[in-house]
C-alpha cells in the first residue's frame, strides 16, 4: 500500500506480449496516450486489446501490435471512423471481436465481479450473434423463462487509464463529465497503470471536487505515473480539450511518417515534437 509511483517506460515494462490490455478513455477522449507510446516503444506484441477504442486502437494496430481487437466501435469523434485502424482492419493485420456497447460494459462488470459472465439482452435478434459465433444464450430459470446473451466476461491481463488526478497510493480523480467506465477497466484487470495530469497529496483529492469524482480506488492500482498533457492529442477536461488540428495531421498522415517524427523517444521529444510542427503551421 506504499507509494506506487513510476515512470511511463517503467509501467509498460511490465507487459508482455500475448497479454490482454485494457485500454480506458472513450474514442479520441481522455485515452492514456502517454503510455501507449511509451508501449509502443517497446517490443511489445500480439495482444488482445480490449477497448473502446480511439487512437490508442489506429496507432497500436498501424504498428502491427494487435493479434485481435474486442471493441464496440473505433473512432476518433469528430472523425467517425479512426483511419490508421480501418487501413489495418482492410488489410486483415487483426482479428476482430466487434460487439454492443452495452454487451462490452457487461463484460468489463462480469470480469469486476469474477463472474464467468452476466446476463444481456443487447445483442438478441441483432447481427452481434452473427458475426460472434462464439456467444451462447442463457435462459432464465425463472417463471418468466427469457433467453438472454450470456456475455462472457473480459479478463484483462493489464489495464492502462488516464485520470486527471491521483496521489502516490493509487487513488485516481476525474475532474470531467463521464468515467468512461475506467474503474472497471482497473478492476477487471490483474495489473493497473495509470497516469494522470497531476499527482496529489491524498488530502487534495477530496477539495478539487465531489467525493463521486475519486473514481479509483488504491486496491485497484498497481502503478501510477504522472503525465502531464499524458491524454494528447484526446482530451482531458477540464485539464484542456481535444487537439483537433493535431488529429487531423494524424489522420492524414502515412503512420510511416508520423510514427518516425512524433514517437521515436520519450514524452519530452513528442511534446517538442508537436510544439516544432506547431511553429511550422504559423511561419
Amino acid at each position: 500500500m506504499g507509494d506506487k509511483t513510476m515512470t511511463a517506460d517503467e509501467a509498460v515494462s511490465q507487459l508482455e506480449s500475448g497479454m490482454t490490455l485494457g485500454i480506458g478513455g472513450w474514442g479520441s477522449r481522455r485515452k492514456p496516450m502517454a503510455l501507449v507510446r511509451a508501449l509502443l516503444r517497446t517490443g511489445t506484441r500480439d495482444l488482445t486489446v480490449v477497448s473502446y477504442g480511439g487512437p490508442d486502437i489506429g496507432m497500436l494496430a498501424a504498428a502491427g501490435r494487435i493479434r485481435k481487437l474486442i471493441t464496440a466501435f473505433v473512432t476518433l469523434d469528430s472523425i467517425p471512423l479512426e483511419p490508421h485502424y480501418r487501413a489495418a482492419r482492410e488489410r486483415g493485420d487483426l482479428e476482430l471481436a466487434e460487439i454492443d456497447e452495452g454487451m462490452f460494459l457487461s463484460g468489463l462488470r462480469a470480469a469486476a465481479e469474477r463472474l464467468p459472465f452476466l446476463p444481456v439482452r443487447a445483442g438478441i435478434g441483432s447481427d452481434v450473434m452473427r458475426i460472434n459465433p462464439g456467444l451462447r444464450t442463457v435462459t432464465s430459470p425463472y417463471e418468466d423463462g427469457e433467453t438472454f446473451v450470456a456475455m462472457p466476461a473480459l479478463r484483462l491481463d493489464a489495464a492502462l487509464v488516464h485520470v486527471n488526478r491521483a496521489d502516490r497510493l493509487g487513488n485516481g480523480q476525474y475532474l470531467g463529465p463521464d468515467p468512461y467506465f475506467d474503474d472497471l477497466f482497473c478492476a477487471a484487470a490483474a495489473a493497473a497503470y495509470v497516469s494522470c495530469e497531476r499527482i496529489v497529496d491524498t488530502a487534495e483529492l477530496a477539495k478539487e471536487a465531489t467525493p463521486q469524482s475519486l473514481l479509483l480506488k488504491r486496491l485497484a492500482v498497481t502503478g501510477v505515473v504522472e503525465a502531464p498533457s499524458g491524454a494528447h492529442f484526446t482530451s482531458c477536461a477540464p485539464d484542456y480539450g481535444r487537439d483537433e488540428e493535431f488529429q487531423r495531421h494524424y489522420a492524414a498522415t502515412p503512420w510511416p511518417e508520423f510514427a518516425g517524427r512524433f514517437l521515436g523517444a520519450g514524452e519530452e521529444a513528442y511534446r517538442a515534437a508537436v510544439q516544432e510542427w506547431r511553429k511550422e503551421r504559423i511561419r
